[in-house]
């Protein structure tokens, strides 16, 4: 297959681009930043049609990653680029696959698992999941979350390409051994003894390993029957405290020490950053992936983390 990924040069891109260039597909990523690697890359703005729409003419798949990180305190300019950026991208991608001859068969859309509600007493699927930002007592940044999660997926699905299936990629923390990942960073905290319960410790992490996104996104390609929103993510979400916990087992460290909400706040103020990314509860489950036969090679997290920490201890 020739696969186009869009955004691809962060983490996710990496990853997809490195399985697909191993399992002999054509891969192009589209990036601003026009770095040498072991696959084509073709410079794009994310914003207007250029000659890079060239490469979506006879591609069978096109993945658009592309949007600023939320990793970023959300002040006013901060804003404007996490929403422009997706939003931006998304629509200009549209316009592509419209305006070519041959239009890939699919288009995966990324979007967030952070669209749906904050919440304790039940998961949240792909079907009968609650969309957010009608939470009480939650901070503006939360909402404003929710708000471009929604914007993107509305660009998405405003976009005319009647010969191209869309679907809608609300994917939790993809968790690899990748550095300067989401695992990454978790397990340096977990190494130096501060790996423990955040806030109460109440609020669920919703997670999927790496081999099994890209797993889920090569179903996703096959499966012709999906398309929307669909969630990708393990079947199995933890409350923090628990989450916390096997992860220092799995490092092999008993000292965890917990960080209060105040704390948090600082520490998220001096790492420039919100403390949504951690105390947001995030009870995310898979529907409509395992009602068309998905299988999980790591639904439960204490296998998911042992054979991340042993891959990264490798690397």
């Amino acid at each position: 297959m020739k696969i186009v990924i869009l955004g691809g040069s962060g983490q996710i891109g990496t990853l997809l681009a490195r399985a697909f260039v191993a399992d002999g597909h054509d891969v192009v990523v589209l990036s601003r930043n026009a770095t040498l690697r072991d696959w084509r890359v073709v410079a794009w703005d994310g914003k207007t049609l250029g000659d890079w729409a060239d490469e979506i003419d006879d591609s069978d798949v096109v993945i658009n990653l592309a949007g600023r990180s939320v990793n970023c305190r959300y002040h006013a300019e901060n804003r404007r680029q996490m929403m422009d950026s997706r939003v931006d991208s998304t629509h200009i991608v549209g316009e592509a696959i419209k305006a070519v001859v041959n239009p890939p068969k699919v288009w995966l859309q990324a979007s967030t698992a952070t669209i749906y509600a904050h919440r304790f007493d039940a998961p949240n699927d792909d079907v009968t999941g609650t969309i957010g930002g009608g939470e009480p007592d939650v901070p503006d940044t939360w909402r404003f979350s929710i708000e471009v999660a929604k914007a993107w997926e509305k660009a998405a699905n405003d976009a005319k390409t009647p010969k191209t299936r869309k679907v809608l990629m609300r994917s939790a923390m993809t968790m690899s051994p990748d550095r300067g990942g989401i695992f990454d960073v978790m397990l340096g905290l977990v190494r130096k003894g501060l790996g423990g319960t955040a806030g109460s410790g109440r609020q669920y992490i919703s997670w999927i390993h790496d081999r099994d996104f890209v797993r889920s996104v090569y179903w996703l390609i096959e499966h012709d029957e999906l398309s929307g929103p669909i969630n990708i993510s393990s079947p199995h979400p933890l409350p923090n405290r628990e989450f916390m916990r096997i992860f220092r087992e799995a490092w092999g460290t008993r000292v965890g020490l917990p960080t209060m909400e105040w704390q948090l706040a600082i520490g998220a103020l001096l790492m420039r950053t919100e403390t949504e990314l951690i105390l947001k509860s995030r009870r995310v489950v898979p529907k409509m992936l395992t009602d068309s036969g998905f299988e999980f090679e790591f639904p439960e997290w204490k296998d998911a983390v042992e054979d991340l920490v042993r891959r990264w201890r490798e690397t």
